[in-house]
C-alpha cells in the first residue's frame, strides 16, 4: 500500500513538477517573439499560452515514462542523472507507485485539457498548435521506441524535433508560420541536440544496461562530446542569422547563452566520468532561460 505521501512524491517525479515554470517561459518566448511582429498582446492569450505550456509538457514526460515503463526497471544508477531530473530520485512505474493504467489516464487527461484550451485559440492558430502537440507526441513515441534497436542516430534526429517546435508553437499561438518562426527553429534544433547528447553521456550507465542505442553507445563517449560540440556550432551559426529578427535584449541573451554552451563544452570535452559531465548539464538549463526571459523582456523594452 503506497501512502499518501509516496503517492505524491511519485506524481511530482513522474512529471518532474520542479521544472514547473521553465516550459511556460520556454513556450512563452515564442508568443513574445510574435508580439513584436503581429502584436496582439494580452494577459488572458499569455495565460492560455503558460497552461498549454504546462500541461503540454507535462503530458510528454508522462508518455515517456509510460512507454519505457519496462525497460526503466534495468537502471543501474540512481544518484545521477535521476536525482538531477526527479527530486525524489523515484521511476514511479517500475518502482510500482504508480500503476501504468494510473499513468495511462493521466496521459490522456492532460492531452484532453490541452487540447480543450488549444481549441479556445482562433482559428488557424488553434489548428497550427493542435498540429505540432499531435506531431511532438507522435516524434516522443518515435524516439523511445526506435532509439533501442538502432543502428544510426535516427531517433534523435528525428524525435528532438518535438523540444525544439514547442517554442515555435508558442509564436504559432499568435503568429503565423513565417521566416521568424523557422529561424527560431533552426536556431533552437541544433540546441535540443547538445542538450540531449548531454543527457545521454551522463546517463550511459543506464542506457547500456537498458539497450538503448543512444549516442554514447553508439559513438562513445568522445564521439559525443563532438557530437554535442558540433550541434553547439550550428546552434551558434543558427545564432547568427536569429539575431536579425529579433531585437537587443535577446541578442545580448543569445551571446550570453551560447557562453555558457561553451563552457558547457569545455566541462564535457575536459570529463571523464557522469559526475563530472553532469556538472555541465546546468549550463544548458540557464542557457534556455537566458534565452527565454530576454524574450519576453525585448517585448517590454
Amino acid at each position: 500500500m503506497v501512502s499518501r505521501s509516496d503517492s505524491l512524491k511519485a506524481y511530482i517525479d513522474l512529471t518532474r513538477l520542479q521544472f514547473f515554470f521553465v516550459w511556460p517561459l520556454l513556450f512563452c518566448s515564442g508568443l513574445f517573439l510574435s508580439f513584436q511582429r503581429y502584436g496582439g498582446f494580452s494577459w488572458p492569450l499569455v495565460g492560455k499560452a503558460a497552461l498549454i505550456a504546462f500541461l503540454g509538457f507535462e503530458v510528454g514526460f508522462v508518455l515517456n515514462d509510460y512507454v519505457d515503463r519496462e525497460i526503466d526497471e534495468r537502471d543501474v544508477e540512481h544518484d545521477k542523472l535521476t536525482r538531477y531530473w526527479r527530486l525524489f530520485g523515484l521511476r514511479p512505474i517500475p518502482a510500482g507507485m504508480v500503476t501504468p493504467g494510473r499513468a495511462l489516464a493521466l496521459f490522456l487527461v492532460l492531452v484532453a485539457a490541452t487540447s480543450a484550451i488549444i481549441l479556445t485559440l482562433p482559428y488557424p492558430n488553434s489548428a497550427y498548435v493542435l498540429g505540432i502537440m499531435v506531431y511532438s507526441y507522435a516524434a516522443e513515441y518515435f524516439y523511445q521506441v526506435v532509439k533501442r534497436g538502432q543502428g544510426a542516430p535516427v531517433a534523435q534526429l528525428i524525435g528532438r524535433t518535438d523540444f525544439s517546435l514547442f517554442p515555435v508553437a508558442g509564436y504559432l499561438c499568435n503568429g503565423r508560420p513565417d521566416s521568424t518562426a523557422l529561424l527560431y527553429f533552426l536556431f533552437f534544433y541544433p540546441f535540443a541536440q547538445a542538450h540531449l547528447g548531454a543527457n545521454d553521456i551522463i546517463d550511459m550507465a543506464n542506457d547500456s544496461a537498458r539497450g538503448l542505442k543512444t549516442i554514447p553507445i553508439l559513438y562513445g563517449t568522445r564521439g559525443t562530446a563532438y557530437w554535442i560540440l558540433l550541434f553547439t556550432a550550428l546552434h551558434s551559426l543558427g545564432a547568427a542569422f536569429f539575431t536579425g529578427v529579433v531585437g537587443k535584449v535577446t541578442t545580448y541573451g543569445i551571446m550570453v547563452g551560447i557562453a555558457l554552451l561553451l563552457a558547457a563544452n569545455v566541462i564535457i570535452l575536459r570529463g571523464n566520468n557522469s559526475a563530472a559531465w553532469l556538472r555541465a548539464l546546468p549550463l544548458f538549463h540557464v542557457a534556455m532561460l537566458v534565452y527565454t526571459v530576454s524574450m519576453i523582456v525585448d517585448y517590454f523594452i
